[in-house]
This record gives structure tokens, sequence and C-alpha cells, in this order.
């Protein structure tokens, strides 16, 4: 006997009604499925056996949408944090500037540290919690001097930190200059723009740190980057990888200027690359500046070593 009330029961399911499982429209089917890859598949099959599902179709769409920029010469611009050289892309995201589909690079303050570093001796990202205890965390000559030194000469000759390292760097002529971004825009004069957080990196707690010189650069490169920005509308690319909080808000405030100064701004992409999903990136760069029709904004999520391959796989093999 229930310890409960007498009209207490149940809910009686007899009635419950029901539809044949055919008549119903679903949002997967066979067709979307994965196809098993063999020893002899191309890459182009390894792609196209990608299931038509999720993450790999909001690659697919984007990678259609930069192929778009690229054909109606709007930017694509690339706005990376450091941990995009750390992980190897350097390459990948060269090749794809010389076919055209990187057209401006906006970078935080790291970038400027490890792409030069690898330029110059092959090597970079010190183990933090091995120096950091001796204070010799940072402490690298070679690198602060170069990064202050640009920044000086940049005040002077009235251009961004992103050029001014981009030229003091080829004028070093590295011995590893093929692996870096820096050299690679001031070659093929891609746009680089530097937007630095003074005292967030290494070199600016070096002796001949000058943080005038280092504002006035990376404030010009500010202004550069929002009339590349202005220049998005009607279908131009923005994409924010490996920085949760530098570049997502300098990417807002380029917006936000730019549509201040009444210059429109709509049929723009974005698209927000990291392993995971934060709440600037997702905020300043995929929702509100593609809010009320003014484009389309992507969550990609994964390691930047696999994601940023398989889009310039889809941008190179399907064109």
């Amino acid at each position: 006997m229930s310890i409960y009330e007498d009209d207490l029961r149940p809910l009686d399911l007899d009635d419950v009604k029901t539809y044949p499982l055919a008549s119903r429209p679903s949002l997967v089917t066979v067709k979307d499925f994965a196809k098993p890859v063999s020893e002899d598949s191309s890459l182009a099959d390894f792609l196209n056996s990608l299931p038509d599902i999720l993450a790999v179709n909001s690659l697919r769409e984007l990678a259609e949408r930069i192929r778009r920029a690229h054909g109606l010469q709007k930017p694509i611009i690339w706005g990376i944090g450091g941990h995009v050289i750390k992980t190897g892309m350097s390459p990948v995201i060269i090749d794809l500037m010389r076919r055209g589909f990187v057209t401006a690079i906006a970078a935080n303050g790291s970038v400027l540290v490890h792409d030069a570093e690898i330029a110059m001796v092959g090597s970079t990202s010190e183990d933090v919690d091995a120096t950091l205890g001796a204070g010799a965390f940072g402490a690298a000559d070679e690198t602060g001097k170069l990064l202050n030194k640009a920044a000086r000469e940049g005040a002077r000759n009235h251009i961004g930190l992103g050029e001014a390292m981009g030229r003091a760097l080829v004028e070093l002529n590295p011995k590893h200059k093929d692996f870096s971004l820096l050299c690679a825009a001031y070659a093929n004069r891609v746009p680089f723009t530097a937007h630095v957080t003074i005292g967030a990196d290494i070199a600016h707690f070096h002796p001949s740190a000058d943080g005038a010189a280092l504002g006035e650069t990376t404030h010009t490169d500010f202004r550069l980057l929002s009339e590349i920005v202005k220049r998005m509308d009607g279908g131009g690319v923005y994409l924010n990888i490996g920085s949760a909080v530098t570049l997502p808000e300098v990417f807002l405030k380029a917006v936000t200027l730019v549509r201040n100064l009444g210059h429109k701004l709509s049929d723009i992409t974005t698209a927000n690359f990291d392993f995971i999903q934060s709440y600037r990136p997702l905020t300043n760069v995929v929702r509100r500046p593609t809010a009320d029709g003014a484009g389309r904004g992507y969550s990609i999520t994964g390691h930047h070593e696999l994601t940023i391959p398989l889009l310039a796989a889809e941008l190179i093999c399907k064109q």
C-alpha cells in the first residue's frame, strides 16, 4: 500500500500520441556521416570524407567565406596570439599569405617575442618554472634589444610597431627568416600590426625599454588596423586565433571606431579559433560585431596545430 494520498498516482501513458519515425524531419542523416579513408586517399579525399556535421560544416562555411573575400579583394585579417607561433603554424600561415588568403596580420606582444626569437635562433618559449625563481625569466638580451630598438626607430619614422619589427628583422637577415611571419609580411608588403599591453611582455622590463615609443607605435598600429577593418565592409573576414583578451578587445574598439566615424560595416565574417571558447572572443569577435544582420560569426574549438592546417587544406584543395 502506497503512503501517498489515494488520488496521487503515476501519470497514465496509455493516451500518449506517437508518430511514424519515417515521417519525422531529422537533423542528422546517413548522407552526412564520415567516410573511411584508404592508404592511397588524397588530401582532397580526406577532406571530403569528413562528416558534414557541426564543426566540420562550420569550417567549410568559413573557408568558403574566406575564398569569397579573396575574390572580392576584401581584407582577410588574421589576429593571432603567441601560441600560434609556438605550435609551429608560421609556415602554414606564410603559405596562405603568398596565396592571398592572409592580407593583414594583427598580433599581440608575445607574437613579436616568439617570432623574432624563431627568426634569430630557430627556437623560442622558455621554461618559465625553471627560470622564474632565479629572476631569469624573460631576460634574453637580443630579444629585448631588438624590440625596443624597433619601437624607438618606428616612433622616429612615424610607422607602426609591426612594420618596424619586420624592418628590423629583415635588416638582420636572420638565419631562420623563412619561418618568420614578421619577415614574410614585410617582404610581401602585407600589413602587420602589433598591439602591446605594456608590462605584459618580457621586452618591457629590458634596460632599453621605452614606454613612450612602445605606446606611440602600437597606437599607430591600432589606427592602421582600424583602417583595414573599415575596408572589411561588403565581405571581409577577421579571424581571432589564440588571443583570449588583448586582440578581441582591440578588434571591438576598431569596429566601434569605424562605425563612430560613420562608415558602414556589414556583410563581414568573424571567427574565433581556440582550444576553449572564452567570454571575450565569443562576445567581442563572434557575436557583437556581426549582430543585427551585420554578418556571420563562427566558433572553431580545437588545438591550433590541428584546426589551422585543416582550414588551410580546405582553402587550398577546394578552390
